[in-house]
Formats: structure tokens, C-alpha cells, sequence
């Protein structure tokens, strides 16, 4: 096993570790560990609620998610040598949940969990359809999963970090924090909110305390969405076996990561729509110097994905065009034709027996695949989701029988604001 050099305590809350990690971005929040260029080592990774969210039937817990605590990363991880315009060459060498721990009440250990957020905590790409809080847990066995609130599926993982990523330079900390601003103030009254300014409140900054703390809280950006340093991309194809290059914008480039999933279907549309949990990450890291001017990567990773993926080739598939549900043409919304193609799939699937819930739940959960199909033939866009065949236990096709009618369970606990 590689040097653990960010050990957790699964009895312990993030903030009370031997080392404590961060969940904003900001270039001053000091690096909890160095490495070398070539080093090989393990790091334990907190699920992204720090345990808020509980092994139960209920949803209460997902309705009062604390989103101003998120994400517990690991890190920062200063890699001697690193200056900005280099790339940051990180290969992803094993990833998995908690290890030798097999039961507990943190995700990770034995189980994880999916939720579809209220529109009035995060929501997610289906909020209008969707506006109340609904959980389904899932319980881990091997490299399969299985579920009491969406019965008769079963999952192989595809085991990946959904957040990962260098420290931004204080231009580029401006910039987000400037242009979500500006969006922002085009309608700030939205619900769910356009975008998630800096928030001091719930503000983990690893070993900064005092006056300095203070600063860096009021101006650190949240962790929620992608950016150029890579983030919260939420890409379930960075699994064991992935390389990936970062550009490197402060010197040490201080690398962080969490957020890890069992698995997750393409676009995590639930918005916690991955089975989230705690584990560890075994990581070797290495630098090209200058590698950003020399391959033109001025901002956004690249990756080399893994081949460690399940092995499924038969897909049911479903189509979305850029029509609103409401009848009105968009010209080329390549994400509302996903979304369309989506509501497809979730309606085909409450044939069978299906709430419209659970079958949102594994639409999020589920290593399905989206794509753009289509996006140059006025004025339909047009996507597709894929969703894998054999993680049902009954047949999904259509036939001239009609659809087998399954037993859905007790269903996804579910809660809401009233």
C-alpha cells in the first residue's frame, strides 16, 4: 500500500483530524501536505456531507443538507518544483470506499446514497418536475451495488472522484467570483439560485485561523461547480487506471480532491444524483514544466480515461429535442433536449411499476451514458441517454406483451418544505 499521508478517522467529524482539509478555493489556503514529482501515495476521502446524511428511510436529512459545508477535500497536496504554467500530470492508481470498513454510519463504509434535492436546497436538471427531497441508499457488495428504494437493479461501479483539482491564481479567483456576480445580479431572487457566491458561513480553510481566515472566507469561491482548474466535474469516466493534466496556476499547484462515487450516470442530473461515499485515493504525480504554453492548455484538464469501466454492451436508448414541455421551440438547447430525453427515459421506466421518483434516482445513479447527437441541424438540438440493459433483473425492452410489471418496494423516502 502507498504512504497514507492524509489519514481520516471515520470517528471523528472532518474538522476535528490529525490534518484538516478545505472546502472552498482560494490560492492562500496553505498546503496540508508536499510531495514530490514522482511520488506515489494514499489519501482517505470524506463523503461530501461529513456524514449529515444517514443509513435510514427517511429523507429529512437530504431536505436539510447543509450546502455551506460542502465539499470536505482532501489536500492541498504541494507538489515540490510545481510553478504556474506547468501541468500537473496525476494518475488515478486505485480508488475505492473506506477501507476495511464495511459497516458504519458514514457512507463509504459498506453503503452510499443518492438524492434528488428540493428546489430550495440545490434542486437539480429536473427541479420543475422534481421540487422535494427524495434519498435512495445503496448497499455495496464487491464492485455491485443494490438498492431497497429502487429494487430490481443492480449496479457495477464505476468507482471515481466527481471533484479533483489545482488551487487558482488570485486573477483567476477574481474572475469567478466577477462573472457568477454579474450572473447573479440578473435575477437574484432565483431559486434555486444562479450560482453560489463566496459564503464565510461553513467555511473550512484547512490550518489558516484568525484575522486571515476571515479574508480568505469572504473570498473564496465554492466548490459546487466545474471551473478551469478542474473541480467539481463530476466525470464518471476518471476512474482507476485515468491520467489526468492539470495547469498549474500558484506555485506548488496544491492539488485537492474528494467528493468520491460508487457510481454515477452521465450528468449526475439529481444534483447528488452520484451514490456518494467516503474512501481513499492512491495517487502518483508527476510534472511537464511549461506544458501549458506547450500544449496549448491555457485553462480545463485533459484527461486519459481508465479501462477499468464495466463491460456492458447492450443499451436501451431514449431521445430529447430542444422542445419545451410546454411547447415552445429553443433554438439548438442541447441542455434541455438532454433534459427532454431524460423525462423520456423516467416516463418509459414507470411503465414497469417505476414512481416517477425512483426512476429519476437511477437515471442519476446508474451508469448511463448521455450525448450530444446532434447540434447543427436548425433548430433541434437533439440528445440521447443510454441506460444499460442488464442492470435490470427483467426484461426492458418493449414487446408485444406489454411491460412486465415489477414490484417497486417501498419506494424513496421522500420529505419537503410544505
Amino acid at each position: 500500500m502507498p504512504e497514507l499521508l492524509f489519514p481520516l478517522d471515520s470517528s471523528k467529524s472532518f474538522t476535528d483530524q490529525q490534518i484538516v482539509g478545505h472546502n472552498r478555493w482560494h490560492p492562500d489556503i496553505p498546503p496540508a501536505v508536499t510531495v514530490k514529482p514522482g511520488d506515489t501515495f494514499r489519501a482517505h476521502c470524506r463523503e461530501w456531507f461529513d456524514g449529515a446524511i444517514h443509513n435510514d428511510d427517511s429523507a429529512d436529512d437530504i431536505l436539510n443538507a447543509p450546502l455551506n459545508n460542502v465539499h470536505t477535500l482532501s489536500g492541498p497536496f504541494a507538489i515540490e518544483g510545481a510553478e504556474p504554467g506547468d501541468l500537473l500530470i496525476v494518475d488515478i492508481l486505485d480508488v475505492g470506499p473506506i477501507p476495511q470498513e464495511d459497516s458504519g454510519p458514514l457512507a463509504g463504509q459498506g453503503w452510499g446514497y443518492t438524492g434528488i434535492f428540493a428546489t430550495r436546497n440545490g434542486g437539480g436538471f429536473l427541479t420543475e418536475q422534481f421540487p422535494d427531497a427524495y434519498k435512495a441508499i445503496w448497499d455495496f457488495s464487491g464492485q455491485s451495488t443494490t438498492s431497497r428504494h429502487v429494487p430490481h437493479v443492480k449496479y457495477t461501479g464505476m468507482v471515481h472522484p466527481g471533484l479533483m483539482g489545482t488551487a487558482p491564481s488570485p486573477a483567476l479567483l477574481g474572475t469567478w467570483n466577477a462573472l457568477e456576480a454579474t450572473l447573479i445580479a440578473t435575477d437574484p431572487d432565483r431559486v434555486p439560485p444562479l450560482a453560489l457566491p463566496p459564503e464565510p458561513d461553513g467555511a473550512v480553510l484547512g490550518s489558516l485561523s484568525g484575522a486571515e481566515f476571515d479574508r480568505v472566507a469572504g473570498e473564496a469561491a465554492r466548490t459546487a461547480p466545474p471551473r478551469e482548474n478542474g473541480g467539481n466535474q463530476d466525470i464518471k469516466n476518471l476512474t482507476k487506471g485515468t491520467r489526468v493534466f492539470y495547469p498549474v496556476f500558484v506555485p506548488g499547484a496544491n492539488l485537492s480532491f474528494g467528493d468520491l462515487h460508487f457510481s454515477q450516470g452521465d450528468g449526475e442530473i439529481t444534483f447528488c444524483g452520484a451514490i456518494e461515499m467516503g474512501g481513499f485515493m492512491d495517487l502518483h504525480v508527476d510534472l511537464i514544466k511549461g506544458g501549458m504554453e506547450t500544449y496549448g492548455v491555457t485553462e480545463n484538464a485533459i484527461f486519459l480515461p481508465g479501462n477499468t469501466d464495466p463491460q456492458y454492451s447492450e443499451w436501451i436508448a431514449f431521445s430529447g429535442t430542444s422542445v419545451t414541455l410546454d411547447g415552445e421551440q429553443r433554438y439548438l438547447d442541447s441542455d434541455l433536449a438532454y433534459q427532454r430525453a431524460c423525462l423520456h427515459a423516467i416516463d418509459y421506466l414507470t411503465t414497469f411499476g417505476y414512481s416517477p421518483e425512483q426512476a429519476y434516482l437511477l437515471l442519476g445513479s446508474a451508469p448511463i451514458e448521455g450525448r450530444l447527437s446532434g447540434v447543427v441541424d436548425i433548430p433541434n438540438s437533439c440528445a440521447t441517454v443510454y441506460i444499460p440493459t442488464a442492470i435490470f433483473d427483467f426484461p426492458i425492452a418493449p414487446s408485444k406483451e406489454g411491460p412486465v410489471q415489477i414490484d417497486p418496494g417501498m419506494g424513496a423516502p421522500t420529505a419537503s418544505f410544505g
